[in-house]
């Protein structure tokens, strides 16, 4: 999702457009009859969030970035991380709920918050994917994404990052899958989109995945496979970082480069309601 900025969005080829607003890298094809390889998945990790209402994420599994980051993490974001229930509770209900609100906080006008499976939980390659409902709105920039779990001796982007699930709360119906490394970050990063015709992510829960081996990354919203990255495609741009372990992250941003300021016209609190995270090898 976010350690700095990104800008741009690829241009990339259109498929589908009866059924949906798809865009696709080069190297791997989708149809309409998703001819995907089945595999055998076994789970390595997961989270069902069966907390009590008001119950903070499991400490075994989840930690938090606190603050403001240095220049609102990279990205000039708004928002005052905190490990409030008032921003990241169990509901009672079988969900984990970050809320994004307007108050002043530590110096800022928002709170939010995020949290890491960094130094508890990481894998390399596998299957990654959270069922959730998104917040929405101008300026509200919500994610589901990992880093490299050396960016502690390899700064970003030269650790990575795969960004699952990211979208402008300006667009809640388009959801980007995005890699950032050396030679491919911030407004350069390879990306692509998956566009609902008819819905918003913030109306139903959706699942977004990534399945991710030694050769390519294959991006999913409800097991359709809307892009392929293969190693091949990242060389023509620089190095392919993706064969270390890798730490999962979830957040809402308020503002940020990605995104631009909230308005009137946004409301507040929003939350992001997550059913589950599973990994997979």
């Amino acid at each position: 999702m976010k350690y700095f900025s990104k800008n741009n969005i690829c241009n990339l080829q259109k498929f589908s457009l009866l059924s949906i607003l798809l865009f696709s890298l080069s190297g791997c094809n989708s149809d309409d009859k998703q001819k995907v390889d089945e595999r055998n998945w076994q789970l390595t990790w997961n989270d069902e969030f069966n907390g009590a209402t008001g119950e903070s994420p499991d400490a075994t599994k989840w930690t938090y970035d606190i603050g403001t980051g240095n220049g609102g993490w990279g990205n000039q974001e708004l928002e005052y991380y905190t490990n409030r229930p008032e921003n990241v509770a169990m509901d009672g209900n079988g969900n984990l709920v970050i809320t994004a609100k307007k108050e002043n906080f530590g110096g800022s006008a928002f709170t939010s918050a995020r949290i890491k499976t960094q130094g508890l939980f990481s894998q390399t390659y596998g299957r990654y994917e959270a069922r959730l409902k998104t917040p929405y709105g101008p300026g509200i920039w919500p994610a589901f994404w990992m880093l490299g779990s050396n960016i502690t001796t390899n700064a970003w982007p030269q650790c990575g990052e795969i960004d699952i699930m990211e979208l402008r709360g300006q667009l809640p119906n388009i959801n980007n899958g995005t890699i950032h490394g050396p030679g491919y970050s911030g407004g350069n990063a390879i990306t692509g989109s998956y566009a609902l015709k008819n819905s918003r992510y913030d109306v139903d829960y959706h699942v977004f995945a990534v399945e991710w081996d030694a050769n390519k990354m294959d991006f999913y919203v409800d097991d359709y496979l809307y892009q392929c990255i293969e190693k091949s495609d990242v060389l023509l741009k620089g190095q392919w970082v993706y064969d270390n372990p890798f730490f999962l992250i979830l957040n809402i941003a308020v503002g940020g480069n990605f995104v631009g300021f909230p308005t009137e016209q946004t409301p507040l609190p929003q939350t992001m309601t997550v059913d589950y995270v599973r990994v997979y090898k």
